[in-house]
């Protein structure tokens, strides 16, 4: 029986996964108008080395989705009326997919069931392994558009919870029940917004990781990327995905919600969506624009959290100016 942890539950009352720990030194990027500057932690090349070694396929498996269990802090500014920043997907179809012109919607809406309509966020998407105060744990993570071609986006507290940086953290696209048919993809830098990293602020419950070159190739040379965009506003069809691993799903395979989302009407800013996904999605993606036939989108949020008294319904941060100078920090790094 879930309880009532206040206003906001936070996190998926249905089960939060964090992720932990990337990091890499390098050039920041300045700030977006009105934005305070992300936080970050580097991930040194031992610890790199730790975790391809700590996530084998038995320890993926076994790792399980963690309840967040902190209040969220003092919900801040409205998002207000920036003009939108879009950033365009770099994913190819997937061989053989039929054109936009010939497919027409046939995953919306959707309140949870496995994603079967390939395309590129079969391998954008991946899952999110890392420790946590000695247990293993996991979430989910997307790969987009970005200058260093490495750049995954998640939520904050898959990086970073209750004061700690996670550690051992890894990226696994197209992760299939214990397979890493892309590789295990390790963190150089771990990045939040300053708003999770003071106080846990639901409302900014964004993080990102760049991650290191694997066999010679960067991350979306080898998986595609998704398109990103901040301050597209509110109430827009969105497809959201990820890999829930608490009942009634198990974490072995991609799952979708979709539907016409609207504006949180109770305690945060953040976007709402009819889904029953679970522990373990959190920090998937949350498309608009997403076209099924090629499976790309525009990315506007991640999975964030559920209110304990609200059951099959998601929320999921709004992508303003502080989750763009998330962004653009990881890119250029």
């Amino acid at each position: 029986m879930r309880r009532h942890r206040t206003a906001a539950a936070v996190l998926l009352s249905v089960g939060t996964l964090l992720t932990a720990a990337l990091s890499a030194t390098t050039a920041q990027a300045a700030p977006a108008p009105g934005a305070e500057a992300p936080a970050a932690r580097s991930v040194g090349a031992a610890e790199q080395q730790r975790a391809t070694d700590f996530w084998t396929p038995a320890r993926m498996r076994a790792a399980t989705p963690l309840d967040l269990t902190a209040a969220p802090g003092a919900l801040a500014r409205v998002a207000g009326a920036a003009t939108p920043t879009t950033i365009a997907p770099t994913a190819a179809a997937a061989p053989g997919a039929p054109s936009a012109a010939a497919v027409s919607p046939r995953a919306f809406p959707q309140a949870g069931g496995p994603w079967t309509g390939g395309g590129a966020v079969v391998k954008t998407s991946g899952r999110v392994f890392f420790t946590l105060q000695g247990r293993t744990a996991s979430c989910s993570g997307n790969a987009v558009t970005s200058q260093n071609a490495s750049t995954v986006i998640t939520a904050g507290h898959c990086v970073k919870y209750q004061g700690a940086w996670h550690t051992d953290w890894v990226f696994v696209p197209a992760y299939d029940n214990g397979n890493a048919p892309y590789g295990r993809w390790t963190a150089t830098k771990l990045l939040t917004t300053p708003q999770w990293e003071a106080s846990e602020d639901i409302n900014y419950d964004v993080g990102a990781a760049v991650l290191a070159p694997l066999n010679g190739q960067k991350l979306t040379a080898v998986t595609g990327a998704q398109g990103i965009q901040f301050n597209g506003g509110y109430n827009k069809p969105m497809y959201a995905f990820g890999f829930p691993a608490a009942s009634p799903y198990d974490g072995t395979r991609l799952i979708h919600c979709s539907g016409n989302s609207s504006k949180d009407f109770l305690f945060s800013q953040d976007h709402s969506l009819g889904c029953n996904m679970t522990g373990g999605s959190s920090g998937g993606p949350w498309f608009t624009g997403f076209n099924e036939a090629t499976g790309t989108g525009l990315q506007v949020s991640v999975n964030s959290f559920g209110y304990t008294f609200l059951p099959n319904r998601m929320f999921g941060p709004y992508f303003g100016n502080d989750a763009k100078a998330l962004y653009d920090r990881a890119q250029t790094s």
